[in-house]
Protein backbone atom coordinates (compact mmCIF):
# COMPACT_ATOMS: atom_id res chain seq x y z
CA UNK A 1 0.00 0.00 0.00
CA UNK A 2 1.54 3.15 -0.97
CA UNK A 3 2.60 5.99 1.36
CA UNK A 4 0.05 8.58 2.13
CA UNK A 5 0.90 11.93 0.10
CA UNK A 6 -1.04 14.70 1.26
CA UNK A 7 -4.32 15.92 -0.89
CA UNK A 8 -7.13 18.07 -1.26
CA UNK A 9 -10.00 16.10 -2.60
CA UNK A 10 -11.58 19.49 -4.47
CA UNK A 11 -9.28 18.83 -7.55
CA UNK A 12 -8.73 15.08 -7.25
CA UNK A 13 -7.47 13.14 -10.70
CA UNK A 14 -7.08 9.34 -10.25
CA UNK A 15 -6.41 6.77 -12.65
CA UNK A 16 -9.41 4.07 -12.42
CA UNK A 17 -9.63 3.39 -16.12
CA UNK A 18 -7.98 -0.29 -16.91
CA UNK A 19 -6.95 2.46 -20.53
CA UNK A 20 -4.67 3.98 -17.40
CA UNK A 21 -6.71 7.80 -18.35
CA UNK A 22 -6.50 10.00 -15.33
CA UNK A 23 -9.78 11.59 -14.17
CA UNK A 24 -10.94 13.43 -11.71
CA UNK A 25 -14.21 13.47 -9.66
CA UNK A 26 -16.16 15.04 -12.48
CA UNK A 27 -15.13 13.89 -15.27
CA UNK A 28 -15.57 10.42 -13.48
CA UNK A 29 -19.23 11.96 -12.94
CA UNK A 30 -20.01 13.06 -16.18
CA UNK A 31 -18.80 9.80 -17.86
CA UNK A 32 -20.71 7.53 -15.48
CA UNK A 33 -17.84 5.63 -14.10
CA UNK A 34 -19.20 6.09 -10.35
CA UNK A 35 -22.86 4.30 -9.03
CA UNK A 36 -25.74 6.99 -9.14
CA UNK A 37 -27.82 4.32 -6.97
CA UNK A 38 -26.85 4.10 -3.78
CA UNK A 39 -23.30 2.21 -4.05
CA UNK A 40 -24.85 -0.33 -6.88
CA UNK A 41 -22.48 -1.08 -8.94
CA UNK A 42 -23.65 -2.93 -12.62
CA UNK A 43 -21.01 -4.38 -14.78
CA UNK A 44 -20.42 -6.97 -17.21
CA UNK A 45 -24.72 -7.25 -16.93
CA UNK A 46 -24.98 -8.42 -13.53
CA UNK A 47 -26.42 -6.25 -11.09
CA UNK A 48 -24.92 -6.74 -7.75
CA UNK A 49 -24.47 -5.23 -4.00
CA UNK A 50 -21.25 -5.83 -3.12
CA UNK A 51 -19.73 -5.24 0.32
CA UNK A 52 -16.85 -2.41 0.37
CA UNK A 53 -15.42 -3.89 4.04
CA UNK A 54 -15.54 -7.22 2.09
CA UNK A 55 -13.82 -6.20 -0.93
CA UNK A 56 -10.79 -4.49 0.74
CA UNK A 57 -9.97 -7.47 2.90
CA UNK A 58 -10.20 -9.59 0.04
CA UNK A 59 -7.76 -7.30 -2.04
CA UNK A 60 -5.67 -6.44 0.25
CA UNK A 61 -2.65 -7.10 -1.42
CA UNK A 62 -4.00 -4.99 -4.37
CA UNK A 63 -1.76 -1.56 -4.41
CA UNK A 64 -4.59 1.10 -3.74
CA UNK A 65 -4.23 4.94 -4.84
CA UNK A 66 -2.90 6.92 -2.38
CA UNK A 67 -5.92 9.53 -2.56
CA UNK A 68 -8.22 6.54 -0.75
CA UNK A 69 -5.97 6.04 2.10
CA UNK A 70 -6.72 8.03 5.03
CA UNK A 71 -3.68 10.02 6.64
CA UNK A 72 -4.35 8.41 10.19
CA UNK A 73 -4.66 4.85 9.67
CA UNK A 74 -3.02 4.39 6.54
CA UNK A 75 -6.25 2.11 5.40
CA UNK A 76 -8.44 2.22 2.70
CA UNK A 77 -11.09 4.55 3.46
CA UNK A 78 -14.84 3.43 3.67
CA UNK A 79 -17.05 6.48 4.98
CA UNK A 80 -14.32 9.33 4.17
CA UNK A 81 -14.97 12.95 5.55
CA UNK A 82 -13.73 16.10 5.18
CA UNK A 83 -13.25 18.63 7.47
CA UNK A 84 -12.78 22.59 6.97
CA UNK A 85 -9.11 22.40 5.89
CA UNK A 86 -10.16 20.22 2.91
CA UNK A 87 -8.32 17.27 4.10
CA UNK A 88 -10.38 13.97 4.23
CA UNK A 89 -9.94 11.08 6.60
CA UNK A 90 -11.76 8.23 7.30
CA UNK A 91 -14.93 9.40 10.08
CA UNK A 92 -14.00 6.62 12.47
CA UNK A 93 -10.36 7.67 12.65
CA UNK A 94 -10.84 11.64 12.77
CA UNK A 95 -13.45 11.07 15.81
CA UNK A 96 -11.19 9.49 17.56
CA UNK A 97 -8.22 11.94 17.02
CA UNK A 98 -10.97 14.71 18.34
CA UNK A 99 -11.92 12.27 21.46
CA UNK A 100 -8.14 12.56 22.52
CA UNK A 101 -8.62 16.46 22.66
CA UNK A 102 -7.17 17.29 19.61
CA UNK A 103 -8.38 21.03 17.64
CA UNK A 104 -6.27 20.28 14.31
CA UNK A 105 -6.18 18.75 11.55
CA UNK A 106 -3.51 15.58 11.66
CA UNK A 107 -2.27 16.50 8.34
CA UNK A 108 -1.55 20.25 8.17
CA UNK A 109 -1.73 20.98 11.81
CA UNK A 110 -4.20 23.80 11.12
CA UNK A 111 -6.03 25.13 14.09
CA UNK A 112 -9.74 24.25 13.17
CA UNK A 113 -12.03 27.32 12.93
CA UNK A 114 -15.20 24.15 12.56
CA UNK A 115 -14.73 20.95 13.90
CA UNK A 116 -18.15 20.10 11.84
CA UNK A 117 -16.99 16.72 9.49
CA UNK A 118 -18.91 16.44 6.02
CA UNK A 119 -19.37 13.58 4.28
CA UNK A 120 -17.58 12.90 0.95
CA UNK A 121 -20.11 10.84 -0.88
CA UNK A 122 -18.29 11.82 -3.92
CA UNK A 123 -14.90 9.80 -3.08
CA UNK A 124 -17.10 7.47 -1.03
CA UNK A 125 -18.66 6.53 -4.49
CA UNK A 126 -15.09 6.08 -6.40
CA UNK A 127 -13.76 4.23 -3.83
CA UNK A 128 -16.77 1.73 -4.01
CA UNK A 129 -16.10 1.76 -7.99
CA UNK A 130 -12.87 1.23 -8.17
CA UNK A 131 -12.78 -1.57 -5.57
CA UNK A 132 -15.63 -2.84 -7.03
CA UNK A 133 -13.94 -2.95 -10.48
CA UNK A 134 -10.97 -4.78 -9.20
CA UNK A 135 -13.21 -6.96 -6.87
CA UNK A 136 -14.83 -8.31 -10.07
CA UNK A 137 -12.30 -8.94 -11.99
CA UNK A 138 -10.75 -10.67 -9.70
CA UNK A 139 -13.80 -13.21 -9.59
CA UNK A 140 -13.68 -13.59 -13.24
CA UNK A 141 -9.98 -14.25 -13.54
CA UNK A 142 -10.31 -17.20 -10.79
CA UNK A 143 -13.71 -18.27 -12.53
CA UNK A 144 -11.86 -18.74 -15.31
CA UNK A 145 -8.71 -20.18 -13.74
CA UNK A 146 -11.17 -22.94 -11.77
CA UNK A 147 -12.67 -24.04 -14.68
CA UNK A 148 -9.30 -24.19 -16.57
CA UNK A 149 -8.40 -26.46 -14.13
CA UNK A 150 -10.99 -28.53 -14.55
CA UNK A 151 -10.69 -28.85 -18.30
CA UNK A 152 -6.96 -29.59 -17.59
CA UNK A 153 -7.63 -32.32 -15.34
CA UNK A 154 -10.73 -33.85 -17.50
CA UNK A 155 -8.02 -34.17 -20.66
CA UNK A 156 -5.64 -35.71 -18.56
CA UNK A 157 -7.86 -38.44 -17.97
CA UNK A 158 -7.51 -38.62 -22.46
CA UNK A 159 -3.87 -37.44 -23.93
CA UNK A 160 -1.15 -39.47 -23.69
CA UNK A 161 2.66 -39.01 -24.92
CA UNK A 162 3.83 -35.12 -25.87
CA UNK A 163 0.23 -34.01 -25.19
CA UNK A 164 0.34 -35.67 -21.63
CA UNK A 165 3.44 -33.51 -21.00
CA UNK A 166 2.34 -30.40 -22.13
CA UNK A 167 -1.23 -30.53 -20.53
CA UNK A 168 0.75 -31.41 -17.15
CA UNK A 169 2.97 -28.48 -17.42
CA UNK A 170 -0.10 -26.51 -18.04
CA UNK A 171 -1.28 -27.47 -15.24
CA UNK A 172 1.38 -26.95 -13.17
CA UNK A 173 1.80 -23.32 -14.13
CA UNK A 174 -2.08 -22.92 -12.94
CA UNK A 175 -1.61 -24.73 -9.47
CA UNK A 176 1.25 -22.41 -9.12
CA UNK A 177 -0.07 -19.20 -9.61
CA UNK A 178 -3.25 -19.48 -8.31
CA UNK A 179 -4.31 -20.94 -4.69
CA UNK A 180 -7.51 -21.58 -5.73
CA UNK A 181 -6.93 -23.97 -8.75
CA UNK A 182 -4.52 -26.24 -5.98
CA UNK A 183 -8.12 -26.44 -3.75
CA UNK A 184 -10.29 -27.47 -7.12
CA UNK A 185 -7.57 -29.92 -8.20
CA UNK A 186 -7.35 -31.73 -4.46
CA UNK A 187 -11.41 -31.42 -4.96
CA UNK A 188 -11.86 -32.96 -8.07
CA UNK A 189 -9.93 -36.23 -7.36
CA UNK A 190 -6.68 -34.40 -9.07
CA UNK A 191 -4.40 -35.73 -7.17
CA UNK A 192 -5.41 -39.77 -7.16
CA UNK A 193 -5.23 -39.05 -11.24
CA UNK A 194 -1.54 -37.16 -11.15
CA UNK A 195 -0.57 -40.21 -8.77
CA UNK A 196 -1.35 -42.65 -11.07
CA UNK A 197 0.76 -41.49 -13.59
CA UNK A 198 4.07 -41.61 -11.58
CA UNK A 199 5.28 -45.76 -11.95
CA UNK A 200 8.32 -47.81 -13.01
CA UNK A 201 7.25 -46.98 -16.63
CA UNK A 202 6.82 -43.19 -16.27
CA UNK A 203 9.10 -40.88 -18.47
CA UNK A 204 11.03 -38.50 -16.98
CA UNK A 205 9.66 -35.73 -19.07
CA UNK A 206 6.07 -36.86 -17.72
CA UNK A 207 6.98 -37.37 -14.20
CA UNK A 208 8.77 -34.12 -13.49
CA UNK A 209 5.70 -32.34 -14.27
CA UNK A 210 3.44 -34.55 -11.77
CA UNK A 211 6.30 -34.07 -8.81
CA UNK A 212 6.44 -29.97 -9.93
CA UNK A 213 2.63 -30.23 -9.37
CA UNK A 214 2.43 -32.53 -6.11
CA UNK A 215 4.72 -30.23 -4.17
CA UNK A 216 2.31 -27.25 -4.29
CA UNK A 217 -0.58 -28.89 -2.94
CA UNK A 218 -1.84 -29.91 0.48
CA UNK A 219 -1.32 -33.94 0.49
CA UNK A 220 -3.58 -35.56 2.75
CA UNK A 221 -2.68 -38.76 4.53
CA UNK A 222 -4.04 -41.36 1.98
CA UNK A 223 -2.41 -39.30 -0.91
CA UNK A 224 0.66 -39.59 1.25
CA UNK A 225 0.88 -43.39 2.14
CA UNK A 226 -0.11 -44.16 -2.08
CA UNK A 227 2.97 -41.90 -3.16
CA UNK A 228 5.36 -43.96 -0.58
CA UNK A 229 4.61 -46.98 -2.41
CA UNK A 230 8.33 -48.14 -3.86
CA UNK A 231 7.53 -47.88 -7.48
CA UNK A 232 7.07 -44.48 -6.84
CA UNK A 233 9.40 -43.55 -4.53
CA UNK A 234 11.87 -45.44 -6.74
CA UNK A 235 11.47 -42.80 -10.35
CA UNK A 236 11.11 -40.08 -7.61
CA UNK A 237 15.06 -41.19 -6.70
CA UNK A 238 16.01 -41.81 -10.13
CA UNK A 239 14.92 -38.26 -11.05
CA UNK A 240 16.72 -36.89 -8.09
CA UNK A 241 19.90 -38.28 -9.75
CA UNK A 242 19.28 -37.14 -12.98
CA UNK A 243 16.53 -34.63 -13.64
CA UNK A 244 17.40 -31.03 -14.02
CA UNK A 245 17.48 -28.94 -11.09
CA UNK A 246 14.49 -27.56 -10.34
CA UNK A 247 13.11 -31.40 -10.78
CA UNK A 248 15.80 -32.08 -8.43
CA UNK A 249 14.44 -29.63 -6.04
CA UNK A 250 10.83 -30.93 -6.31
CA UNK A 251 12.17 -34.69 -5.63
CA UNK A 252 13.37 -32.95 -2.55
CA UNK A 253 10.63 -31.43 -1.51
CA UNK A 254 8.35 -34.09 -2.15
CA UNK A 255 10.34 -36.37 0.11
CA UNK A 256 10.64 -34.58 2.50
CA UNK A 257 6.09 -34.21 2.37
CA UNK A 258 5.97 -37.74 2.51
CA UNK A 259 8.24 -39.29 5.17
CA UNK A 260 7.58 -38.23 8.79
CA UNK A 261 9.84 -40.14 11.42
CA UNK A 262 8.28 -43.16 11.80
CA UNK A 263 8.71 -43.94 7.93
CA UNK A 264 12.38 -42.91 8.09
CA UNK A 265 13.22 -46.51 8.32
CA UNK A 266 12.26 -47.19 4.65
CA UNK A 267 14.55 -49.00 3.07
CA UNK A 268 13.66 -46.31 -0.20
CA UNK A 269 13.91 -43.38 1.92
CA UNK A 270 17.21 -44.90 3.31
CA UNK A 271 18.84 -45.91 0.17
CA UNK A 272 22.03 -44.81 -0.89
CA UNK A 273 21.01 -43.56 -3.87
CA UNK A 274 19.06 -41.29 -2.60
CA UNK A 275 21.50 -40.35 -0.25
CA UNK A 276 24.26 -40.06 -3.23
CA UNK A 277 21.44 -37.74 -4.91
CA UNK A 278 21.19 -35.51 -1.98
CA UNK A 279 24.63 -35.49 -1.31
CA UNK A 280 25.43 -34.12 -5.15
CA UNK A 281 22.70 -31.60 -4.79
CA UNK A 282 24.06 -30.72 -1.34
CA UNK A 283 27.54 -29.90 -2.91
CA UNK A 284 26.12 -28.05 -6.17
CA UNK A 285 26.98 -24.69 -4.83
CA UNK A 286 25.91 -22.30 -8.33
CA UNK A 287 21.71 -23.45 -6.77
CA UNK A 288 21.14 -22.30 -3.25
CA UNK A 289 17.62 -23.67 -3.23
CA UNK A 290 19.32 -26.74 -3.82
CA UNK A 291 21.64 -26.71 -1.06
CA UNK A 292 19.27 -25.71 1.38
CA UNK A 293 16.52 -28.48 0.27
CA UNK A 294 19.40 -31.15 0.20
CA UNK A 295 20.11 -29.96 3.62
CA UNK A 296 16.57 -30.11 5.21
CA UNK A 297 16.13 -34.00 4.06
CA UNK A 298 19.42 -34.94 5.03
CA UNK A 299 18.75 -33.44 8.39
CA UNK A 300 15.37 -35.28 8.73
CA UNK A 301 17.08 -38.33 7.71
CA UNK A 302 19.62 -38.62 10.19
CA UNK A 303 16.90 -38.11 12.57
CA UNK A 304 16.88 -42.12 11.98
CA UNK A 305 19.96 -43.71 13.89
CA UNK A 306 19.77 -46.89 11.09
CA UNK A 307 20.49 -44.36 8.12
CA UNK A 308 23.78 -42.57 9.87
CA UNK A 309 26.16 -45.05 9.21
CA UNK A 310 25.11 -45.27 5.20
CA UNK A 311 25.16 -41.43 5.28
CA UNK A 312 28.82 -41.68 6.69
CA UNK A 313 29.76 -44.53 4.62
CA UNK A 314 28.80 -42.05 1.16
CA UNK A 315 31.54 -39.55 2.13
CA UNK A 316 28.89 -37.17 3.43
CA UNK A 317 31.53 -35.80 6.19
CA UNK A 318 34.08 -34.11 4.07
CA UNK A 319 31.62 -31.84 1.67
CA UNK A 320 29.84 -30.76 4.25
CA UNK A 321 32.52 -29.61 6.46
CA UNK A 322 33.89 -28.22 3.65
CA UNK A 323 30.62 -25.95 2.70
CA UNK A 324 30.48 -24.53 5.96
CA UNK A 325 32.34 -21.48 5.52
CA UNK A 326 30.38 -20.32 2.69
CA UNK A 327 26.93 -21.31 3.86
CA UNK A 328 23.96 -18.86 4.59
CA UNK A 329 22.56 -18.97 8.51
CA UNK A 330 19.91 -21.17 7.60
CA UNK A 331 21.75 -23.45 5.62
CA UNK A 332 24.80 -23.60 7.93
CA UNK A 333 22.27 -24.24 11.01
CA UNK A 334 20.96 -27.39 8.82
CA UNK A 335 24.57 -28.30 7.92
CA UNK A 336 26.11 -28.57 11.99
CA UNK A 337 22.80 -30.22 13.03
CA UNK A 338 23.47 -32.55 10.29
CA UNK A 339 27.40 -32.49 11.66
CA UNK A 340 26.63 -33.03 15.42
CA UNK A 341 23.88 -35.93 15.01
CA UNK A 342 26.53 -37.79 12.98
CA UNK A 343 29.28 -37.34 15.35
CA UNK A 344 27.17 -39.33 17.72
CA UNK A 345 28.14 -42.64 16.00
CA UNK A 346 31.39 -43.68 16.58
CA UNK A 347 31.94 -43.86 12.84
CA UNK A 348 30.99 -40.16 12.37
CA UNK A 349 33.27 -39.43 15.12
CA UNK A 350 36.16 -40.83 12.98
CA UNK A 351 34.98 -39.23 10.48
CA UNK A 352 34.68 -35.28 11.67
CA UNK A 353 38.31 -36.43 13.21
CA UNK A 354 40.01 -37.59 9.77
CA UNK A 355 38.77 -34.18 7.89
CA UNK A 356 41.78 -31.59 8.33
CA UNK A 357 39.08 -29.09 8.19
CA UNK A 358 36.88 -29.89 10.71
CA UNK A 359 38.28 -28.01 13.84
CA UNK A 360 39.57 -24.64 12.27
CA UNK A 361 35.84 -24.72 9.82
CA UNK A 362 33.91 -25.55 13.53
CA UNK A 363 35.60 -22.99 15.77
CA UNK A 364 34.56 -19.76 13.73
CA UNK A 365 31.11 -20.80 14.09
CA UNK A 366 31.51 -20.66 18.17
CA UNK A 367 29.94 -17.59 19.52
CA UNK A 368 29.92 -15.68 15.83
CA UNK A 369 26.46 -16.58 14.65
CA UNK A 370 23.38 -17.74 16.75
CA UNK A 371 23.26 -19.20 20.31
CA UNK A 372 21.77 -22.75 18.59
CA UNK A 373 25.45 -22.68 16.02
CA UNK A 374 27.36 -22.18 19.40
CA UNK A 375 25.86 -25.33 20.97
CA UNK A 376 25.89 -27.51 17.67
CA UNK A 377 29.69 -25.95 17.52
CA UNK A 378 30.38 -26.96 20.89
CA UNK A 379 28.85 -30.76 20.23
CA UNK A 380 30.78 -31.42 17.61
CA UNK A 381 34.21 -30.15 18.84
CA UNK A 382 33.57 -31.84 22.02
CA UNK A 383 32.94 -35.64 20.11
CA UNK A 384 36.11 -35.29 17.96
CA UNK A 385 38.88 -34.15 20.97
CA UNK A 386 37.24 -36.29 23.41
CA UNK A 387 37.96 -39.06 20.72
CA UNK A 388 41.64 -38.29 20.45
CA UNK A 389 42.51 -35.31 22.90
CA UNK A 390 46.71 -35.55 22.40
CA UNK A 391 45.84 -35.11 18.49
CA UNK A 392 42.84 -32.72 18.45
CA UNK A 393 42.89 -30.55 21.73
CA UNK A 394 46.22 -28.82 20.37
CA UNK A 395 44.90 -28.00 16.90
CA UNK A 396 41.53 -26.87 18.21
CA UNK A 397 43.63 -24.54 20.57
CA UNK A 398 45.68 -23.60 17.89
CA UNK A 399 42.39 -22.35 16.00
CA UNK A 400 41.50 -20.06 18.61
CA UNK A 401 39.17 -22.78 20.20
CA UNK A 402 40.54 -22.19 24.06
CA UNK A 403 40.06 -18.06 23.72
CA UNK A 404 36.50 -18.84 22.11
CA UNK A 405 35.64 -20.74 24.96
CA UNK A 406 36.22 -18.03 27.39
CA UNK A 407 34.18 -15.91 25.45
CA UNK A 408 31.05 -18.56 25.75
CA UNK A 409 31.82 -18.82 29.64
CA UNK A 410 31.72 -15.32 30.18
CA UNK A 411 28.33 -14.65 27.83
CA UNK A 412 24.81 -14.80 28.44
CA UNK A 413 24.54 -18.28 26.97
CA UNK A 414 22.39 -21.32 29.09
CA UNK A 415 24.16 -22.83 31.87
CA UNK A 416 24.62 -26.08 29.70
CA UNK A 417 26.79 -24.46 27.24
CA UNK A 418 29.24 -22.57 29.73
CA UNK A 419 29.12 -26.29 30.88
CA UNK A 420 30.45 -27.84 28.43
CA UNK A 421 32.97 -25.04 27.51
CA UNK A 422 34.26 -25.19 30.36
CA UNK A 423 34.70 -29.27 30.34
CA UNK A 424 36.16 -28.71 26.55
CA UNK A 425 38.45 -26.00 27.93
CA UNK A 426 39.73 -28.61 30.71
CA UNK A 427 40.00 -31.23 27.90
CA UNK A 428 42.10 -28.89 26.08
CA UNK A 429 44.82 -27.40 28.98
CA UNK A 430 45.64 -30.67 29.49
CA UNK A 431 48.42 -30.61 26.59
CA UNK A 432 50.37 -27.40 27.87
CA UNK A 433 52.14 -25.87 30.70
CA UNK A 434 49.83 -23.42 32.38
CA UNK A 435 51.90 -20.47 31.09
CA UNK A 436 51.81 -21.27 26.98
CA UNK A 437 48.62 -22.04 27.50
CA UNK A 438 47.46 -19.04 29.04
CA UNK A 439 49.21 -17.31 26.37
CA UNK A 440 47.30 -19.54 23.81
CA UNK A 441 44.25 -17.92 25.11
CA UNK A 442 44.92 -14.59 24.11
CA UNK A 443 43.10 -13.70 27.23
CA UNK A 444 45.46 -13.89 30.10
CA UNK A 445 43.36 -11.57 32.10
CA UNK A 446 40.21 -13.42 32.48
CA UNK A 447 42.50 -16.92 33.08
CA UNK A 448 43.86 -15.18 35.97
Amino acid sequence: MPMYQPNSHRNLRLDVGAGGQILDLETAIKDGILGGGGGGLVCAGVTEKLDLKKMIEELESIEVPSVFICPISLDPMQDPVTLCTGQTYERSNILKWFSLGHCTCPTTMQELWDDTVTPNRTLQQLIYSWFSQKYLAMKKRSEDVLGRATELLDSLKKVKGQARVQTLKELRHVVVAHSMAKKTVMDKGGVALISTLLGPFTTHAVGSEVIGILVNLDLDLPSKANLRQPAKISLVVDMLNEGSIETKINCTKLIEMLIGRKDLGSENVSSLSLLAGLLRLVKDKRHPNGVLAGLGLLNTICLDESVRNSVVSIGAVPPLVELLPGLNNECLELALHILEVLSTIPEGRLALKDCANTIPNVVKFLMSKSESCTQLALSILWAVCNLAPEECAALAVEAGLAAKLLLVIQSGCNPVLKQRSVELLKLCSLNYTATIFISKCKLSRTIE
